[in-house]
C-alpha cells in the first residue's frame, strides 16, 4: 500500500439503483475522496445459492472506481449471512441466555462456535481473496464487521457449552479433580466428576462460581479472537502483500472479548467513532472521545484508521442528536490529533431502505448536497496537506493499563453499584487531558517501562508476571499509580488465603488493606489532606481501602469520618529511583487532579492548561511539527492568541 493518506467514505452501491454508480462515484471524487469501502454486508449477493459464486457486481464497482483513481477497502462479508445459510444449517444462529434462538434478520446473528459457520466462511472468504488477490486497487481487506458488537459477543447454545467443556478439559489438563480444587467447587457442594457435567454460566439461583465464569469470558473472548485469526489467515495464505484490518466498535472495554488480543493478527487497526448514537441526549464530553480513540491506538501502539465518521444524526429506531454546524468535522480533527492517519465518513448517502433509513451520511436519500457534504469536503481539502506529520508516531510519557480478565471480574462481581472500571479509568485520563499531556491507554501484557508515568486502575487480578515488571519499573525511576480494587484476586478469580491486599504489592507501596467498604455514593465521606496537601479537604465515595501504612510510606490523604479517622486514603512511597501512589477510594475530580500534577511535576512532564473546552495536540516529528487547536465549545473563544469559532479546528506549522 502506497504512503497516501486515505480518505473517503463507506459506499454500498448494493442499495441503490446500479445506473446511480457513476454519478454516485463522480460526487465521492468531487467531495476530496481517494477511497470507498465496500462489500461488508454483502454475503447474498456474492453468494445466492450454496457454492455459487458472483463477483460481477463489485468488479464492475471496482473497475468504475480505478476509472477515477479511487482506492478500494473490501471488506470480507461475514457479519451478515445469507437467508439460504440458516435455512440450511438453523444450528448456525447463537442464543440468547435461556436458549431462544436469535433470528435471523439482524446481524452478527451466527454462533462463534459454529462448525457450519467456519465452514461456510472458509468457502466465501477463499472465494473472494482469490478472485480479488491481484487486484491493485484494493488497499485493505477488513475482516467481517464490528466483531462481537450488539451482544454478539455472547452465546448459550449447544455448540458453545461443549465447546466450553472442551475448552476448561484442554486448560486443565483433563483432569476434572485439579478443576475443582481450582475453582473450590466444595462450596455449594458444586464438585464435578468429569468435565461434561459443567454448565454453561446461564441464569441461576443466587449466582455461578466465580473461577467458572471468568473462565467462560475467556472461552467468549478466545472464540472471537479464533474467528479473526481464521479470517485473517486465510487472506495472508492467498494474498501475502495485503493489508488485513478491522473495524472496531465503541465500548471495547465493556466487551466479552480483549480486542487487543484480536489486534494481533492484524496488520491495521480502525475504529467506528461515535460521539453520540441513537437517544443521546447530547454527545459524550471531549475528554471521553479522546479515550476511545486512545484506547484504539493502544490495541496495537500504533496509529490507526476511522472508518466511521459520524456526519449526521444516527439511529436505528430512536433517531440522534444531529451534530452542529462544524462539531463532526471537528471531531475529525480530534480523531487526527490522537493518531488516525486514514478517515472514512459513514455513509456516503443516508439509506431508503433497510434498518439504517435514519443513519443519516454525507448526503440525504434526496440526493442533494448541502452543509455536511461541504464540510467534509472542506475537512478532506484542509486535512490531507498535513499526511506526514499525522502519519508520524506518537509517543507519550504517560500510560494507563488495562486488564481483560480485571473487566470480567467486575462484571461478575461488580462490588458496588457505581464502580464502573472504565469511568474510573476516564477520571484519570481527564486529569491529564485538562492540561494537554497525551496518553497511552494499553494492555497490561503491554511493555510500560518507556513511560514516566504509569496508571494501574482496578487491576483486581494480580498475575505474577505484572508484580514483577511492575516493581522493575519503579526501581528504575518511573512513578506508578494503584488504586483499590487492585491485586485483591489471583488468576482464578479466588481471593489468595494468608496474603493482605495489596496482594504481593506491600513491600512496594508500603501499605496494607485492613478492612474494605462499597458505598452507593460518589461523595460519601470527607477526605483530609496531610503534608504538601495539608488544608486541602474534599470527598470521596463508590468504594473505599482503610489502609495502614508501615512508615515507609507517606500519608497524603486520611478520611475524616467517625469510625475510620486515622486511616490513610491516599499514600505514596519513595521505593529505590521511584515512587507508588495508593489511592484508596474513588475521589472527587479536584483532588485527582491535583495528585496527577504532582506527579507530572515529579517527572518533568510539562503541563500545557488551555480554556475549557479546548483541546491543544502537538503532531509530527522534530523537524516538522504542527499543533492543532480544537474548539469543543459551542462559542467562540481565544487560546494562544488565535480566535477559534464554535467547533473550530486550527492548525499552526
Amino acid at each position: 500500500m502506497d504512503k497516501q493518506m486515505l480518505l473517503g467514505v463507506d459506499y454500498y452501491p448494493e442499495q441503490w439503483d446500479i445506473d446511480l454508480l457513476e454519478q454516485d462515484l463522480d460526487t465521492i471524487v468531487e467531495l476530496g475522496c481517494n477511497v470507498i469501502r465496500i462489500a461488508e454486508f454483502s454475503w447474498h449477493l456474492m453468494e445466492k445459492e450454496k457454492g455459487c459464486y458472483d463477483f460481477s457486481f463489485f468488479d464492475n464497482v471496482i473497475e468504475k472506481a480505478k476509472e477515477r483513481g479511487l482506492k478500494v477497502i473490501m471488506g470480507t462479508p461475514t457479519a451478515t449471512i445469507p437467508a439460504w445459510l440458516a435455512k440450511k444449517h438453523p444450528s448456525i444462529l447463537s442464543e440468547f441466555e435461556g436458549g431462544r434462538k436469535r433470528t435471523f434478520g439482524g446481524r452478527h446473528v451466527y454462533c462463534f462456535s459454529s462448525p457450519h459457520m467456519y465452514k461456510y466462511s472458509e468457502k466465501i472468504v477463499r472465494e473472494l481473496v482469490e478472485h480479488y488477490k491481484n487486484e491493485k486497487a484494493i488497499v485493505a481487506w477488513q475482516i467481517d464487521n464490528e466483531i462481537g458488537h450488539e451482544g454478539s459477543d455472547v452465546c448459550f447454545c449447544e455448540n458453545c457449552r461443549k465447546r466450553f467443556q472442551e475448552f476448561l478439559k484442554e486448560k486443565f489438563e483433563d483432569n476434572i479433580d485439579k478443576l475443582n480444587e481450582t475453582y473450590g467447587t466444595t462450596f455449594w457442594s458444586q464438585e464435578y466428576n468429569s468435565f461434561e457435567e459443567i454448565p454453561t454460566p446461564t441464569e441461576t439461583i443466587t449466582t455461578h462460581n466465580p473461577s467458572l465464569r471468568l473462565d467462560w469470558e475467556r472461552f467468549r473472548s478466545r472464540l472471537i479472537v479464533d474467528f479473526i485469526d481464521f479470517q485473517a489467515g486465510i487472506i495472508k495464505e492467498i494474498a501475502p502483500d495485503a493489508v488485513v484490518m478491522h473495524d472496531f466498535p465503541g465500548g471495547g472495554l465493556t466487551k466479552h472479548v480483549d480486542y487487543s488480543k484480536v489486534a494481533v493478527s492484524l496488520d491495521k487497526v480502525a475504529y467506528n467513532n461515535y460521539p453520540v448514537w441513537g437517544g443521546q441526549k447530547e454527545p459524550i464530553p471531549p475528554h471521553e472521545i479522546a479515550f476511545g480513540l486512545d484506547y484504539i491506538r493502544g490495541l496495537k501502539g500504533k496509529n490507526f484508521w476511522v472508518t466511521e465518521a459520524i456526519m449526521g444524526a444516527q439511529g436505528h429506531d430512536v433517531t440522534g442528536f444531529l451534530p452542529r454546524p462544524n462539531q463532526a468535522k471537528m471531531w475529525s480533527y480530534q480523531s487526527m490529533a490522537h493518531g488516525c492517519d486514514g478517515l472514512m465518513y459513514f455513509r456516503y448517502r443516508g439509506a431508503t431502505k433497510g434498518a439504517e433509513q435514519f443513519c443519516y451520511g454525507v448526503i440525504d436519500a434526496d440526493n442533494v448536497k448541502r452543509r455536511r457534504f461541504y464540510e467534509v469536503q472542506d475537512f478532506f481539502n484542509s486535512i490531507s496537506k498535513y499526511e506526514n506529520e499525522l502519519s508520524s508516531e506518537i509517543k507519550n510519557d504517560v500510560a494507563i493499563v488495562y486488564d481483560y480478565d480485571s473487566l470480567a471480574s467486575f462484571r461478575i462481581q461488580r462490588q458496588s453499584l457505581l464502580l464502573d472500571p472504565q469511568a474510573e479509568m476516564q477520571k484519570f485520563y481527564k486529569a491529564f487531558y485538562d492540561v494537554n499531556v497525551g496518553v497511552d491507554i494499553i494492555p497490561w501484557n503491554r511493555d510500560f517501562s518507556k513511560y514516566k508515568i504509569v496508571i494501574f486502575p482496578q487491576l483486581i487480578i494480580t498475575k505474577p508476571e505484572m508484580e514483577k515488571r511492575f516493581k522493575e519499573f519503579v526501581k528504575n525511576g518511573g512513578t506508578a499509580v494503584l488504586t483499590y480494587r487492585c491485586a485483591v484476586k489471583d488468576e482464578d478469580n479466588n481471593v489468595p488465603f494468608g496474603k493482605t491486599i495489596p496482594v504481593n504489592y506491600n513491600e512496594l507501596t508500603g501499605i496494607t488493606v485492613e478492612e474494605t467498604e462499597s458505598l452507593q455514593e460518589y461523595d460519601a465521606f470527607p477526605v483530609i489532606g496531610h503534608g504538601d496537601y495539608k488544608k486541602i479537604n474534599g470527598y470521596g465515595g463508590i468504594f473505599r481501602d482503610m489502609i495502614k501504612d508501615d512508615e515507609t510510606a507517606e500519608m497524603l490523604f486520611s478520611y475524616g469520618d467517625l469510625f475510620y479517622m486515622g486511616y490513610a486514603a491516599v499514600t505514596r512511597k519513595r521505593y529505590e529511583k521511584g515512587s507508588v501512589y495508593y489511592i484508596g477510594c474513588g475521589l472527587e475530580e479536584k483532588i485527582l487532579k491535583l495528585l496527577m500534577e504532582t506527579a507530572m511535576n515529579e517527572n518533568d512532564i510539562q503541563m500545557h492548561p488551555s480554556e475549557e473546552g479546548v483541546e491543544v495536540v502537538e503532531r509530527g516529528s522534530e523537524n516538522q511539527k504542527i499543533k492543532m487547536y480544537i474548539n469543543h465549545n459551542q462559542s467562540k473563544i481565544t487560546v494562544d492568541g488565535l480566535e477559534l469559532e464554535a467547533f473550530e479546528c486550527k492548525i499552526v506549522e
